[in-house]
């Protein structure tokens, strides 16, 4: 049996030869009809969207997550439903398609593909999602790309009449690049939406040499109060746990107040967190906006 590029469209390469139908069957498996790809193997967001891409004979355009995916951004989850702007509304499982209009300069190819560029892909994630996640997956494209909110806007001024243009612009007032996993996203909305002035991202400290000492994921560098999420790898990682613990002991030494949080705090003990970050804040004389 030839080794084959996959996904690939089945009946291409029983056409050419490259695999007999006994080979297809045995050693590979169906992603959409007439779309294989070899049994077992553990498909990424951007294998499922070249996947759905082909199942469109190649005439579909990648958008929403798939494009975003093929874009750089990540946290895009490979379990979820490819989504292509295409014609043919009977999509099947794991495959979402729009039949939304797109202007002349909405798209750009990518590994061949036909991809929505990424102002235009931050219109689609924004107007489609709930706020929150719409949010974290313009905050994750923004930092994957040099995507501005001005690019967004413009997209916006050709299409006045879509649908979600109102949940749009605030997810764009509130979005920002600086933020590295959606619970930074997370963390930053809920400050904001329980009053505390908009923190800024990935603030650097300097050392009293003036070396860059370390970055805090977000805060208010002129009452120098920081945020700082604790995601699984400051628990697992042996080296991550030793800087933690140099990292936290200097930064009061450097003048900051720097709060931690974490996937269960920002869960289940919100309050205690908002109350710790007031505190702080307060200290530090930040008149209480809270």
């Amino acid at each position: 049996m030839q080794t084959v590029g996959w996904p690939f469209i089945a009946k291409e390469m029983l056409d050419v030869g490259s695999l007999t139908f006994r080979e297809l069957r045995r050693f590979h498996a169906a992603v959409y009809p007439g779309v294989w790809v070899p049994r077992d193997v553990d498909l990424s967001a951007v294998d499922r969207a070249r996947a759905a891409w082909l199942w469109s004979r190649r005439e579909g355009v990648v958008a929403g997550l798939s494009a975003s995916a093929l874009l750089g951004a990540k946290w895009i989850e490979a379990e979820s439903p490819a989504e292509l702007i295409h014609s043919n509304r009977r999509a099947p499982q794991m495959l979402t398609v729009h039949s939304d209009t797109l202007a002349a300069d909405e798209t750009q190819t990518i590994a061949g593909m036909a991809v929505t560029t990424p102002a235009r892909t931050a219109f689609d994630l924004g107007r489609h999602s709930p706020l929150e996640e719409g949010l974290q997956r313009v905050d994750a494209l923004m930092n994957a790309t040099d995507l501005k909110a001005v690019d967004v806007e413009a997209v916006m001024a050709n299409h006045p009449g879509a649908r979600g243009l109102a949940r749009l612009r605030l997810t764009l007032d509130l979005a920002d690049g600086g933020a590295e996993s959606p619970y930074e996203t997370t963390t930053r909305l809920l400050l904001i939406q329980n009053g505390f002035p908009r923190p800024q991202t990935q603030i650097a400290v300097y050392d009293e040499r003036g070396n860059l000492f370390a970055r805090i994921d977000m805060g208010w560098p002129e009452y120098r109060v920081g945020v700082d999420f604790e995601g699984a790898h400051h628990w697992t990682d042996p080296k991550q746990r030793d800087w933690d613990v140099e990292r936290y002991a200097r930064l009061p030494e450097l003048g900051w107040l720097d709060t931690r949080v974490t996937a269960r705090i920002l869960n289940n003990r919100r309050h205690e967190f908002l109350d710790r970050v007031g505190a702080a804040l307060l200290a530090r004389g930040c008149p209480k906006t809270w």
